[in-house]
């Protein structure tokens, strides 16, 4: 089967007119969702300690920002072209980069997706956080905070992608589902801090009786620590991921707490399935890299340090 995968690859990447990878070393490309966040450079360090462990060659790519889901299309065809013996992928839209896995697929080429999967089973594995298991715990949250009644809204970094809709979905539906005197009056869409800071803002204004909201990312999350500085908002903010900002304002108070997930283990757990996917092992369908609540009362406890990024 090893055998298989290595000449259906190699033949694809002559078809195209790149130059094969040399047989002897085992190169896997690693996609991203792109850079603009601290999450995905502590996934590619992950990544990097698994290739070293395994004795394996990988490259960790992706677009400058999360709206470029053309640019990452583009990565991802030029990385299948070049016959890996193992593909990670990260996708920005979970049905418009199908058609590219369906090549890689074809060619033989193990796929490993990670933190976003697609709508469809070509991936062996997908290493992700639970996000609507964490989505709704960032929702338990708010709630207790807030009494469990009155107005909130959510900024979620986008509608296209796993990760987007998994969380939005886990926080509206835990809302719905267990706080019937909570009342969500607006849910906007913001990868990056300065659109969110602007739409939670706007929230405020057109809303002054809400009572918290839910950033459902790194960049998503420092928009909404932004904003309710710079309006002096007392309102419950509940953030998602970790970096140096997001972390500050917990410990400043202008955030509450936020769900990190584990995006080191999430690096190695794409390398070590690729790793196994080549020996022909078995892989589960997904692999849960888990998750955990942080706010000042446990930040400082090792196992939420270990998973907190700067």
């Amino acid at each position: 089967m090893k055998k298989t995968i290595l000449t259906s690859a190699l033949a694809l990447g002559l078809a195209m007119g790149a130059a094969p990878v040399v047989a002897q070393e085992t190169y896997f490309p690693i996609i991203a969702k792109g850079f603009s966040h601290q999450f995905w450079q502590a996934v590619k360090a992950g990544a990097e300690e698994a290739a070293t462990r395994n004795g394996v060659t990988i490259t960790f790519e992706g677009p400058n920002t999360e709206a470029e889901i053309d640019r990452q299309t583009d990565i991802l065809n030029a990385a299948i072209a070049k016959a890996p013996q193992g593909l990670g992928f990260a996708a920005l839209d979970s049905q418009a980069q199908v058609p590219a896995l369906q090549q890689a697929a074809d060619a033989g080429i193990p796929i490993v997706a990670f933190d976003s999967g697609v709508e469809s089973d070509l991936p062996l594995t997908t290493c992700s956080t639970d996000n609507i298991a964490a989505a709704a715990a960032a929702a338990d949250a708010l709630a207790k905070a807030i009494g469990e009644e009155g107005q909130i809204a959510a900024v979620i970094h986008d509608q296209t992608s796993a990760t987007g809709i998994g969380r939005r979905d886990g926080f509206l539906n835990r809302i719905a589902e267990a706080y019937p005197n909570i009342e969500v009056v607006d849910v906007q869409y913001a990868n990056d801090a300065l659109k969110a800071a602007d739409n939670v803002k706007a929230m405020l204004q057109a809303n002054p009786d809400i009572k918290g909201i839910f950033a459902s990312n790194e960049g998503s999350a420092i928009g909404l620590s932004v904003a309710l500085r710079e309006t002096g908002s007392d309102i419950v903010g509940v953030g998602f991921d970790s970096g140096r900002t997001q972390k500050d304002a917990i410990m400043d108070g202008t955030l509450l707490g936020a769900i990190t997930q584990n995006p080191v283990g999430i690096g190695q757990c794409v390398v070590d399935s690729l790793v196994k996917a080549t020996k022909g092992e078995e892989l589960p369908e997904v692999i849960d890299t888990g998750f955990y609540w942080y706010d000042q009362s446990n930040m400082a406890d090792p196992t939420i340090a270990a998973v907190l990024y700067d």
